[in-house]
């Protein structure tokens, strides 16, 4: 059974509220809330402390007065010592008081007497301040001892301090108003300094997401002193950064696109020109036909290549369960078998330095080697030798793999592109692939933490250097 009441309710109904509202409505109302309590906080304060200052300097007049009766009356009986008290400019109204009722004299006495100031006058109770009515005019009056078994009464108006107090009241009530419509203003005006570059980000997001181009950037501020910015400029600055990267990821995903179509349509061209071949086999020679087909199976097998390198270059990581410690000695010398296979007339000679062992998928780390291997048997003129050597850890760096041929090398301006997605050097034109193994084995390097650099070997050829680890 679920309980709630009107307050559980109220409360949802305030956070729907809130969650409703813009925000910079928000932010606004809270500034404005904020400063609102402060004013108010301080106007309450200040009448209290107005009141409290008035009520003193009324009851230190009432204390000298007093004194000053007692002065000129040292040891007068009960009755009426002074009694006009009633005008504004008259002294204090005095009067002395019995503790004992049957002491009262005939006459009645100016002042109300009860029960606390005969306390008083008895010495049973200390001597105090009260608030009374007297000929219908608000007063004061202090209470104390007098002479033995005596009380001496004196007031005085009280209306100049009451005055002073409802205007004191009046004035804090129009500052705290004044301060409550300062804080609105000043909590706008914060709202939309403070969350400009968020509402730049918000146009510039709804901008990207209406044209789908995410070449936009949100206009930042000039850096402050000593380079510092605040979290609203940092947020800005960070969706700049991730809008950049967003712009290089569509770039790289419309060059795949574009590049991934010019590579298919020649081998899908050659395979609708020998398919249509072959359905007119009846106007074909056995030869013509056989060729035709040998062409076809070829061609499909390029394209299948071409689309299964694509879907694993499409795959960023590895599959964690797949992981485990791979040997890399019997991996590379399995490459080289097939590679020898697949390469006949190019030797490839393994030199195993130490045994090495890493974390990773050995088909993909099988698929790595091989393409390093296809590459350099690919440049390398038939009888020059493909070295494959396998370094362990070692000296503080990591393992390492390195793969060196003795064909033409990379010229220096290819070096900074041979990893790109279907980059075919000029020399590598003539030559069979889509440009796609080396980027491919990249990626696989990356996902395994590794680093797989090219670079020019001595003596002529181009050198591989794959590290695992530090």
């Amino acid at each position: 059974m679920s309980g709630g009441g009107p307050g559980k309710g109220r409360r949802r109904l305030g956070a729907r509220w809130r969650r409703r509202r813009p925000l910079r409505t928000r932010l606004a109302l809270s500034v404005t809330a904020a400063v609102a309590l402060v004013a108010v906080g301080v106007c309450t304060a200040a009448f209290f402390v107005v009141r409290s200052a008035l009520y003193e300097q009324l009851n230190l007049s009432l204390t000298q007065s007093a004194r000053l009766a007692a002065q000129r009356n040292p040891d007068s009986g009960p009755g009426t010592l002074a009694g006009e008290c009633r005008f504004l400019a008259a002294p204090a109204c005095a009067e002395v008081v019995p503790a004992d009722p049957a002491d009262d004299p005939a006459a009645p006495y100016l002042l109300p007497v009860d029960a606390a100031t005969r306390a008083v006058a008895a010495a049973r109770r200390a001597p105090y301040y009260t608030d009374i009515v007297h000929a219908g005019h608000p007063t004061r009056m202090l209470v104390t001892d007098y002479a033995k078994g005596r009380a001496l009464q004196v007031a005085l108006r009280a209306d100049t301090v009451e005055d002073g107090i409802e205007e004191a009241a009046w004035w804090l009530v129009l500052i705290g108003g004044a301060g409550v419509l300062v804080a609105a203003g000043l909590g706008y005006w914060v709202s939309r300094t403070g969350l400009a570059p968020v509402t730049r980000l918000t146009a510039t997001a709804e901008r990207i997401a209406a044209t789908r181009d995410p070449r936009h950037r949100i206009e930042l501020p000039p850096p402050g002193p000593a380079g510092r910015e605040d979290e609203i400029t940092r947020l800005a600055g960070s969706f700049n950064t991730m809008l950049g990267e967003l712009e290089q990821s569509v770039t790289a995903q419309r060059r795949l696109v574009a590049d991934a179509s010019h590579e298919l349509r020649t081998p899908l061209t050659a395979l609708r020109t020998n398919a249509e071949l072959l359905a007119r086999g009846e106007r074909l020679t056995a030869e013509q036909r056989e060729r035709a087909s040998l062409a076809l199976g070829r061609q499909l097998r390029e394209v299948t290549g071409l689309v299964n390198d694509l879907i694993e270059l499409a795959r960023d990581e590895e599959p964690q369960p797949l992981v485990e410690q791979v040997r890399l000695a019997p991996l590379v010398e399995h490459c080289a078998e097939a590679a020898r296979a697949h390469w006949p007339s190019v030797p490839v000679h393994v030199r195993v330095g130490g045994e090495v062992v890493v974390p990773g998928v050995p088909a993909r780390l099988t698929r790595l080697v091989s393409n390093l291997l296809d590459n350099a048997a690919k440049f390398s003129p038939a009888g020059a030798p493909v070295e494959v050597e396998l370094v362990p850890r070692g000296g503080g760096g990591g393992a390492g793999l390195t793969v060196r041929d003795h064909g033409p090398g990379i010229a220096a301006e290819d070096l900074p592109y041979v990893f790109d997605r279907f980059y075919r050097a000029g020399a590598a034109r003539a030559l069979p692939g889509s440009g796609l193994g080396l980027a491919m084995a990249r990626q696989i390097a990356r996902a395994h933490d590794a680093e797989l650099v090219a670079e020019p070997a001595p003596g002529g050829g181009a050198l591989f250097r794959l590290t695992f680890g530090s």
